[in-house]
């Protein structure tokens, strides 16, 4: 069973300071774990400590304003981290960047690729690297969380770059949990967390969506029951509507059928008839 929240570990969260990362925070928190918390918004890690702080003590939680994109800045936070109170239980690589509408095209500039390329892809890696190897040679169980999306999996239109990284993250975790798998008597395990529609940031909550308190329950009973992917439904899309559109984006390549067919006009009525129908039985083992 893998214990997200651990009563009396070590959390480190990036992205730590709003949305799902502020929640987890707080969730860490009121199990009494000691928290290491990065965001690049000073502002917003400043006041969240400081909440964070009247129930656990300012002496429990160290922040960084470090960018995940910096591998020798989380490698410093590791050295202060594992100094202070040892390895970490929970390693949440959460910290995202997110551009939206028109920025994030196919010919978008080359530093927008690159930022998006930097933080979500490898702000996730520089995690695992600056962290790992402590956690591992602790030989304590822990686990590892890694924020992917379901845009990373069902890849629809208008934002190429922000896809495309988040697929990179769903790639990479699924590695990084066989490597885990492999390591003779290691009890380190490793989840992706796919959120649904979710009220992150500032943003006004609407209805349908999920708060970012409801995906951390939903990541917190998922990874007890063992769960890799972990897969958010929210108020307005159930998780069998996530599977017929994640098994029909499989098929393309299965069938031969055009890139991203779902949006194609020559598809349009057989997606809408397959949407209506139950997936097929798959046997298993």
């Amino acid at each position: 069973m893998s214990e997200i929240f651990a009563s009396g570990g070590v959390a480190v969260i990036t992205g730590g300071a709003s949305g799902i990362g502020r929640a987890a925070a707080r969730r860490a928190a009121a199990m009494g774990m000691r928290l290491a918390l990065v965001d690049v918004n000073a502002d917003k890690l400043d006041q969240t400590a400081a909440s964070l702080g009247e129930a656990i003590g300012r002496d429990s939680i160290v922040t960084s304003t470090a960018d995940v994109a910096d591998f020798a800045a989380l490698q410093a936070l590791a050295q202060t981290v594992e100094t202070r109170w040892g390895s970490p239980s929970l390693l949440m690589n959460n910290a995202a960047a997110f551009v939206a509408g028109g920025p994030g095209g196919i010919l978008d500039d080359n530093a927008n690729w690159a930022r998006v390329f930097a933080v979500n892809v490898l702000g996730v890696v520089n995690g695992v690297q600056a962290f790992l190897p402590g956690m591992l040679a602790a030989g304590k169980p822990a686990v590892i969380v890694n924020t992917g999306s379901k845009q990373g999996l069902t890849n629809p239109p208008g934002n190429p770059a922000y896809n495309t990284a988040k697929a990179a993250v769903n790639a990479y975790t699924q590695n990084l949990a066989r490597d885990l798998r492999e390591r003779e008597n290691c009890a380190i395990s490793a989840h992706l967390l796919i959120p649904g529609w979710t009220t992150t940031g500032e943003a006004e909550h609407r209805p349908g969506a999920w708060l970012p308190e409801q995906v951390v329950d939903y990541l917190e009973q998922q990874a007890k029951a063992e769960r890799f992917f972990i897969l958010c439904p929210d108020e307005e899309t159930p998780n069998q509507v996530d599977h017929k559109r994640i098994f029909w984006n499989a098929m393309d390549i299965i069938e031969n059928r055009p890139a991203l067919s779902r949006w194609h006009p020559d598809y349009k009525d057989a997606f809408a008839a397959f949407m209506t129908r139950d997936l097929p039985v798959i046997p298993k083992g």
